[in-house]
């Protein structure tokens, strides 16, 4: 692999690139936003406050990782607790439930980009009604449950096969979506697709994760890899992750001499503030690896919970740069979009929100500054969290993710949207 590519789909790659993104940002020069640096304590106290308000004085060490396991317990309903339950009534080991909860968190992170304002999925027997990643996750489930995901079908074991992602039908997974004309969701067909080249993905590396293709058969590849399988690489985890999935991302993302890099793009305050003319078109580039790295931290839990391993070069993990991240800091007051940018947004949506496709040049540069404004964030929430542990995980968790969505939903209670909108394609957020 050029060297070049392989830096681009590192986890180094996605903080350093973003660093010189707040130095440009520190000196004045960003391209489409202004930054009010005197406001970022505001944002440190109302995340503090909200993580003290859930988990103090004393339950802060109960702060799980930010992961898919939390979502599937939405409305205080202990979906994982009770199908554990059942695979171990019937027989599985640990590390059989842990490969059934790779499979499941797999096939339901890869699905979890944003919904739109108007989807909702009404939960089989209660009828509850769910929205947004809490409402994916529960259909996920459900369809990982009546074996939508797997060519083999025994109920008794339910498991994510290539095979059966390779044939999921976009009806199908419709179908399980509850996708109709009053229901829509965003990007249905781009997830399916995703799903199916993830199969095909899948089937191509036997010696990960076996002849059939089953995403749980990391579970033993990746200990395989370790001389004490209780202590994990997240970088040689993260390698595994990349590999799979960069040849399943749609195909007109950016690419480098010919090879795909997934959610990296081109980023005009990457070129314009290059110390030296650009070599080349590298050096432009910023990358994210968002869905990747929400999988990467989701499917590090089950290992934790179950097997109770421990994750090494776990701080290697950046922030996730997704519109709740950032929608804190646009709607706190932190970054404001410049006027050319706001006129040209709101001329886009035709309502009083800027609205851009996921790949314009504002939306990486509002990606990399969530990036580099929460990492400043974590230091300034330990100081006030008066010496508290807290990891970058739980920061995720407890406080930015949950407080991004809470401020949205007091300034936009009707649909509970980001500040800015992004056209979703059902692959990036």
């Amino acid at each position: 692999m050029d060297e070049k590519v392989k830096y681009l789909l590192s986890l180094d790659a996605v903080r350093e690139r973003a660093k010189l993104v707040g130095k440009a940002a520190e000196a004045g020069k960003l391209s489409h936003f202004d930054v009010h640096e005197d406001r970022l304590k505001e944002v440190a106290t109302f995340v503090t406050n909200v993580i003290k308000r859930d988990y103090g004085p004393d339950k802060f060490d109960t702060i799980p990782p930010h992961g898919r396991w939390q979502h599937f317990e939405v409305g205080n309903v202990p979906r994982i607790a009770d199908v554990l339950d059942q695979w171990k009534s019937n027989g599985a080991d640990d590390l059989e439930i842990t490969r059934r909860l790779i499979d499941l968190f797999f096939v339901s992170v890869l699905l979890d980009a944003g919904a739109g304002d108007h989807w909702r999925y009404i939960e089989p027997g209660t009828k509850q009604k769910y929205e947004r990643s809490e409402g994916i996750a529960v259909a996920s489930l459900y369809m990982f449950k009546n074996l939508d995901f797997a060519s083999t079908k025994d109920e008794k074991a339910p498991i994510v096969d290539g095979k059966g992602l390779e044939q999921l039908s976009t009806a199908a997974l419709a179908r399980g979506f509850q996708i109709s004309e009053s229901n829509p969701i965003l990007g249905l067909d781009s997830r399916a697709d995703l799903l199916r080249g993830l199969g095909k993905s899948l089937l191509s590396q036997p010696k990960v994760f076996g002849e059939t293709g089953r995403p749980g058969n990391v579970v033993d590849y990746l200990r395989s890899t370790s001389s004490d399988p209780s202590k994990l690489s997240v970088k040689t985890f993260w390698g595994i992750l990349q590999t799979l999935l960069i040849p399943v991302w749609p195909k007109d993302r950016t690419t480098v001499n010919g090879q795909s890099i997934g959610d990296a793009w081109p980023l005009s305050t990457l070129e314009k503030n290059a110390t030296s003319p650009a070599k080349d078109e590298t050096e432009r580039i910023q990358p994210f690896h968002k869905l990747t790295q929400w999988l990467a931290y989701s499917l590090m839990v089950p290992f934790q919970r179950i097997l109770g391993a421990e994750w090494t070069e776990a701080g290697s993990l950046t922030a996730l740069p997704e519109y709740r991240n950032g929608g804190l800091f646009v709607d706190l007051g932190v970054l404001s979009l410049k006027k050319d940018a706001l006129d040209k947004g709101l001329k886009a949506s035709g309502h009083d929100l800027p609205q851009f496709k996921a790949e314009d040049d504002v939306i990486v540069e509002w990606r990399a500054m969530t990036l580099v404004l929460i990492d400043k964030l974590h230091g300034m929430v330990l100081e006030e969290m008066g010496g508290v542990p807290l990891t970058m995980a739980q920061l995720l968790e407890a406080g930015t993710w949950k407080s991004g969505r809470e401020i949205a939903a007091k300034k936009r209670p009707e649909t509970k949207s980001s500040p800015i909108i992004i056209e979703s394609d059902g692959t990036v957020f």
